[in-house]
């Protein structure tokens, strides 16, 4: 009898135990944000969640207010919907709001990546220096050669002057993905090829097929991150991590010719560090995606909202003619080909108003950071909620600032102009409730953790699109074909993509 009991208390011990680890007792105290545990142990609200970010979090808006914690996953987030409170997250000091922290366990899950200490810092100086200032004409001039060899290798040859019909999605998301890859990890070697013309055309093909192995993982990667992927998926998976793992591996990248000084760094600094070759060829994959996973994507969203507004096109085109005259180019039939820089793209204001627009309507990342130890976040009316540690602080941008109807009147509505004054530059001045908002469009982030390749993502865009409107004729298949919506399984990851791509022709200028 005595045994008995012992077992039954052992087993009611190991039950409350579970169901403390589930957090299943935990409670709200005094001074916390409104607490919402969910329906299911554990899981919390994470079904309704992955399933459209969106949605849940406007009916947790609603329903607790400006700031609420809820249960996803085992972990509890502390939501901050009031945009003017933005800045008690962001400019919180790490030691008690901390990005790697919670950025190192989504790497380790999607890429098999195990991070150095301090890698935040050693990747914002390695991206201060390559990817902005001076190293940002070397960058563009880079991403330029890759653009003309992809875009344009044909010009003359005749084979453009007929139309082409092709996927807007599928055609913007392969050129802009390709040229980024080359620009940053390099060139076939004139040693393996013998010609220059021989190596541009390996370039073409062996980007070509990389793009379509790297759609497969994208495809995959909402599934990956939140770790419900299939027996079939989860082997996929693995295949293509290994695929990505040996192309970009340091041994093949020693063979190529032109990588950017950003991934030789990135690479040089692991192997100081004492890094073993296998996990720095992981980590090459992980900076591929982290930069062209989104920029290809919002090309094609600029693209399309620039063929279905025609006063959009009518005035970006004018600019683009602007500033080739300016600096005596043109797309001319047996001229030289186009060679845009940096300086040429910082002269483009009504441009850079319709890349951010863009991006206000397409670009929808979580912003989360790992609470290090209990602190107390000031909310923009005074009032103050105590946070605890091992929790996580998240900001969702899209839906509480980006297609806001008081910050953004018609907020759904592409309107190319919308981030220029009167007077032609850059307008900054939104506000909600009569006061003006800091953060009023957050795509790349904020504050330490704002994306560091943001001007080379930005650049791309701008080439690609500039070189378009300046070679080819587009048209649509359907003009009067909705824009897509946005495929929602995405929320949280950056650029979204849509449900279904758009048929779209294109044919040389001259």
């Amino acid at each position: 009898m005595g045994s008995l009991l012992q077992i039954l208390l052992g087993l009611f011990i190991s039950v409350i135990g579970a169901l403390y680890l589930l957090g299943s007792f935990r409670r709200r105290r005094a001074g916390e944000p409104p607490l919402d545990k969910g329906p299911i142990p554990w899981l919390g609200h994470v079904l309704e969640f992955r399933k459209d970010t969106a949605k849940f979090l406007q009916r947790m808006k609603e329903k607790h207010g400006d700031i609420f914690t809820v249960q996803l996953g085992g972990f509890y987030f502390t939501f901050i919907t009031d945009p003017h409170s933005f800045g008690s997250v962001v400019k919180e000091a790490r030691t008690k709001l901390d990005f790697t922290k919670f950025a190192e366990q989504l790497v380790a899950r999607v890429f098999g990546y195990h991070s150095l200490q301090n890698e935040h810092k050693f990747l914002q100086a390695s991206s201060t220096k390559h990817l902005m200032g001076d190293g940002l004409v070397v960058m563009t001039q880079a991403m330029m050669c890759n653009l003309q060899n992809l875009m344009l290798h044909n010009v003359g040859s005749g084979d453009d002057k007929l139309w082409q019909e092709t996927g807007l999605f599928a055609y913007s998301y392969n050129i802009v993905f390709r040229a980024g890859y080359l620009a940053l990890f390099g060139n076939e070697s004139l040693k393996s090829t013998g010609t220059l013309e021989k190596a541009k055309e390996v370039d073409r093909q062996h980007s070509n097929e990389l793009f379509w192995e790297f759609r497969k993982y994208d495809q995959l990667f909402p599934n990956l991150a939140y770790s419900v992927l299939g027996p079939s998926e989860k082997m996929e998976a693995e295949r293509l991590k290994r695929l990505f793992w040996n192309t970009l591996s340091v041994q093949k990248m020693r063979s190529r010719d032109n990588i950017s000084g950003w991934v030789h760094e990135q690479q040089q600094v692991r192997a100081e560090q004492g890094m073993q070759e296998f996990m720095q060829d992981r980590y090459m994959f992980l900076l591929l995606w982290a930069s062209q996973g989104n920029t290809g994507p919002a090309a094609f969203w600029l693209l399309l909202y620039l063929m279905k507004h025609p006063e959009a096109m009518k005035s970006i085109k004018c600019e683009v003619e602007q500033v080739l005259r300016e600096t005596g180019q043109g797309a001319k039939q047996g001229g030289p080909l186009i060679d845009l820089t940096r300086d040429m793209l910082l002269k483009t204001p009504i441009l850079d108003s319709a890349v951010e627009e863009t991006l206000r309507l397409t670009a929808a990342p979580v912003l989360t950071r790992a609470v290090m130890q209990d602190m107390t976040i000031k909310m923009a009316n005074g009032q103050e909620y105590k946070i605890r540690e091992g929790d996580r602080v998240a900001i969702f941008p899209y839906t509480t600032v980006q297609v806001d109807p008081e910050v953004y009147p018609d907020p759904f509505t592409f309107k190319y102009d919308r981030f220029l004054t009167p007077d032609g530059s850059k307008k900054t001045d939104f506000y909600k409730g009569g006061k003006k908002l800091k953060y009023y469009n957050m795509p790349w982030g904020a504050g330490t953790t704002m994306c560091p390749g943001r001007f080379f993502a930005t650049n791309e865009l701008k080439q690609f699109v500039f070189l378009m409107l300046s070679y080819f004729d587009l048209e649509l298949k359907n003009p009067n074909e909705e824009i897509p919506g946005i495929d929602i399984r995405r929320w949280g990851f950056g650029s979204m993509q849509p449900t279904k791509d758009i048929q779209f022709r294109y044919r040389l200028r001259f």
